[in-house]
């Protein structure tokens, strides 16, 4: 079914009786081609672009819970392209790209807003950092504006410019970032894989990965045993304990990043906006909630909830920042669950095991990857070889010492 207007004037005056399922609900077949653990964004556009660019169709996707109902429905929606390192700089690059035509080749609405980011800095050594990484982001090929404090107020005059402790020096203005709606990210990717023939199979949780002379042969599940000659683990935070059932040990932690929304507001923040001496973000979505969230809680752990001192650490940062916003009711908040890399990048990767591949370690940038992370994946998964844009994030990293520290902050996950 295409989405259009006259089809929704249609159901609008008809009780809304001709809508049928975005997509199947099937049951699994004992074999397929290939196999995705994880029915999150990233599994999901593997599977659409397995389909899409490789016509690989006989594919099935695994979630043990409900689609949308992850890490992707858990995070607060920032799309960026403003990385500084080669590796990392055009693979978020290729990803923006993919966002700016995705609802069109989707036919889905997932709410994309190029409202842009503006990274404040605080200091003359911030000032110089934010140029640096500009002038790599224009190289590349996207765009970067340094503001000056008062260019930064006009576009959002509520800031608290001249705090004593981290007055504002000025901003590094990325237009073509902005915000999405997150499950429904998912919900369409869901769909357009699944009109290419894909089973998105919801409530089967893999319970094993069977293997015999060191070639994967398909997993166990909740539903039974399910034979594939390829599987991709894509499963978030859950990395390192799916990757576990092969006898794998990743280089992962998995720590809970909390997120929270305010109540309806009106229309405030312009931008999604950065603050430089904390690690605080917030932008304000399509209902008015302003949504913020700050750094990872700094302890692993599996649990999608996070404590009072972080929570307390995030609305200090966003009192320091606009002191405005003290007088907003929060709504609600939850976590994720993160998986840590010790250099802050991801991995695409085969794995020791034939036939077994991972895309994992998004740390902080596994949503606005979604549509990059299925591209590379799918490549990898058809192919056996890594993608141009993603060749330098391998495992091996690790072994040789060639890591990409984005923040420049070191091998400690609680960091990044």
């Amino acid at each position: 079914m295409g989405y259009n207007a006259f089809q929704i004037l249609k159901e609008g005056l008809t009780g809304n009786k001709g809508w049928r399922p975005a997509w199947r609900d099937p049951e699994p077949k004992s074999e397929y081609d290939m196999i995705i653990i994880g029915g999150g964004g990233h599994g999901l556009s593997t599977a659409y672009y397995l389909a899409k660019n490789h016509g690989i169709t006989n594919v099935a996707v695994l979630e043990k819970g409900y689609i949308g109902g992850g890490n992707v429905g858990r995070n607060t929606t920032i799309v960026r392209a403003n990385y500084f390192l080669p590796g990392n700089s055009e693979f978020y690059s290729h990803s923006l790209k993919l966002w700016e035509t995705m609802e069109q080749e989707l036919n889905y609405n997932v709410m994309h807003s190029q409202r842009g980011i503006i990274n404040l800095f605080h200091s003359d050594g911030q000032r110089d950092a934010f140029a640096r990484r500009g002038n790599m982001m224009i190289n590349q090929g996207d765009d970067a504006h340094l503001l000056s404090p008062a260019e930064v107020a006009e576009h959002n005059p509520f800031l608290d410019f001249d705090n004593v402790r981290f007055p504002i020096y000025g901003g590094l203005y990325h237009p073509r970032g902005g915000s999405a709606r997150h499950d429904a990210v998912a919900w369409g990717y869901a769909r357009g894989a699944d009109q290419q023939g894909v089973d998105i199979i919801q409530q089967c949780e893999v319970t094993g990965i069977d293997i015999e002379n060191g070639k994967v042969t398909g997993v166990q599940t909740s539903k039974g045993p399910i034979r594939a000659k390829r599987v991709g683990i894509v499963t978030a935070g859950r990395s390192g304990q799916v990757a576990a059932m092969a006898g794998i040990k990743v280089p992962i932690e998995s720590h809970v990043l909390q997120a929270f929304v305010s109540e309806g507001l009106k229309p405030t923040i312009n931008n999604v906006i950065s603050f430089g001496m904390g690690h605080f973000y917030i932008s304000q979505s399509d209902k008015g909630g302003l949504v913020f969230g700050g750094d990872i809680d700094f302890y692993a752990s599996y649990a999608q909830r996070g404590n009072l001192p972080m929570m307390e650490h995030v609305m200090e940062a966003a009192m320091t920042l606009m002191p405005a916003i003290g007088k907003a009711k929060v709504l609600r908040s939850w976590g994720g669950i993160m998986d840590m890399t010790p250099d802050g990048s991801f991995i695409i990767d085969r794995t020791e095991i034939e036939g077994l591949y991972m895309d994992c370690g998004w740390c902080y940038g596994g949503f606005k990857a979604v549509p990059a992370s299925g591209w590379c994946m799918a490549h990898l998964m058809a192919e056996d070889e890594a993608h141009e844009v993603a060749k330098r994030h391998t495992f091996k990293r690790f072994e040789t010492g060639d890591i990409m520290d984005e923040e420049g902050t070191g091998a400690q996950h609680n960091l990044h």
